[in-house]
Formats: structure tokens, sequence, C-alpha cells
């Protein structure tokens, strides 16, 4: 029932259809119990444990693969992963209402060369946060919020993509495998996942949004809660269409 109405706990599914839990889950459901003996509702109960789930996930590739061991990576270029990426942007510009999104950029100088891009984003999105080695948190009048990251972190590897609206749910992010002196920027490879299924989705929100609290302090009330959707279920029709639409953009950038 939990499952079916909180989207909560994500266990594993195997291929029988039957689930397989984790100790993590164990943990997380004690604590959902602990919560309502202590007086609150399910709902908020299983939002606050979310919450404090998320705030522990070091970057959104490794919360993901944590979380969403069923999801398989794949290794792109560079130039791969750019035309997936601007896909799922094109998609979502065009479909999503009031979507929140979230994008990993690595590095400032990378975010700027999208910038124009991020900010027509931003115009009509609830939220728009994006992360790199920004030298300290901003909030542009007519763009993304910026959010600095420590070049210690994990997230500082990454390249992410999140958006997350009613009826319109795609995600992606790559780690960027380690190579002494790559020959050039189409020499680089990442390790990455995508998926347009609601809950995998929302687990990537969820993700994000706890590193957003994380690193930015003035954040308080200025986010959503750690469930901002209404629960949902696989994949609609809609949804894979969109996975459609997606795959033909990034075939036509690549052509």
């Amino acid at each position: 029932m939990w499952e079916r109405r909180h989207s909560f706990p994500t266990p594993e599914r195997l291929a029988s259809g039957h689930r397989r839990y984790r100790e993590r889950d164990v943990e997380l459901v004690s604590q959902v119990v602990r919560e309502r003996e202590a007086g609150l509702s399910l709902a908020a109960a299983i939002a606050r444990v979310r919450d404090s789930a998320a705030v522990s996930e070091p970057s959104i590739f490794a919360g993901l693969r944590r979380r969403r061991p069923e999801l398989q990576p794949i290794v792109l270029s560079k130039r791969t992963l750019l035309a997936l990426s601007h896909a799922i942007e094109d998609e979502s510009c065009a479909r999503a209402e009031r979507p929140l999104l979230f994008a990993a950029f690595q590095r400032e100088r990378f975010y700027r060369q999208s910038e124009r891009r991020w900010r027509d984003f931003a115009r009509t999105a609830k939220l728009a946060i994006v992360f790199a080695d920004f030298k300290r948190a901003r909030t542009p009048a007519h763009g993304p919020v910026e959010l600095p990251i420590d070049r210690a972190e994990p997230l500082t590897r990454e390249w992410a993509v999140v958006c997350e609206a009613p009826g319109h749910a795609v995600c992606l992010a790559g780690l960027e495998l380690p190579s002494a002196r790559p020959r050039s920027e189409s020499a680089r490879r990442f390790e990455v996942v995508w998926s347009v299924e609601p809950d995998v989705v929302r687990t990537a929100t969820q993700v994000c949004l706890g590193l957003a609290r994380r690193s930015w302090p003035a954040s308080a009330g200025r986010l959503p809660g750690d469930d901002p959707m209404p629960p949902s279920g696989p994949p609609s029709e809609q949804q894979l269409r969109l996975a459609a639409a997606i795959a033909t953009r990034t075939l036509g950038r690549l052509g």
C-alpha cells in the first residue's frame, strides 16, 4: 500500500515480479514507523524520511545507482551525451509545464556555454537549479539558481539533466570515466543512466533537492517538499512517446 500510494519504499523488482528489499530499505521503513509513533501522519513521515535519505546522497549519479540498481548504465562519448542532453532539454522545454529542473555542469565555464538555453528553460519553470564549481550561490532574476560544488565532491565529475512536471518526467546522469589525458574533448567518456520512468525521475528529483539544501543555506522555504508530484506508476503511453521523441532528436543531432 505504501509503495502504491506513496512510491515508497522502492525495492528491486525481479523479472518474476517479486520484490527484493535491501538493508537500507528496511532502515527507512523503520524510520517511518518511528516517525508515525511520534505522531506524524504517514505522508509526513515518509516525506521526512525521504528528505533525510536524499541529503545523504553524495551526487546524482551515485544516488540513482544506489537507490535504483535496476538501471543499466551505458558508456557514451561526450558528443553523444551532449546530443542526448540537448534532446532531453528541447523536448522538456516543448512539453513540460511548470517543471522542476536540475542540471550538473561540472565546471562553471561549461554552464556559461549553455547559459542562454537554461535562462530560457528557467523562465517557465517552477524551479530551476544548476550545479557547477561556482564561487558562490547566486539567484539571478532571470535564470536558474546557481549552486556551488566543491571540486573535491563527486558531483564535479558528473553531467546531469532532470526534469519533472505533471505528465512529464525524464532524467539523465553521467559519471565521467577517469582518463590520464584525453586527447581531445571528444575523447571524454561517461558512464550514463537515463530514464522516463516517473518513479526513477522522482528519485533523481529527491537527490537533487537534497544536494540543493546542503549547498544552499538560504534555501529554507524556497524549495518544494521531497515528494513534489502526486504518486505515479510505470511509464504511460505519453512517457513512452517522450522516450521515442528524445531518441529521434538525439539521432538527428548525431546524423
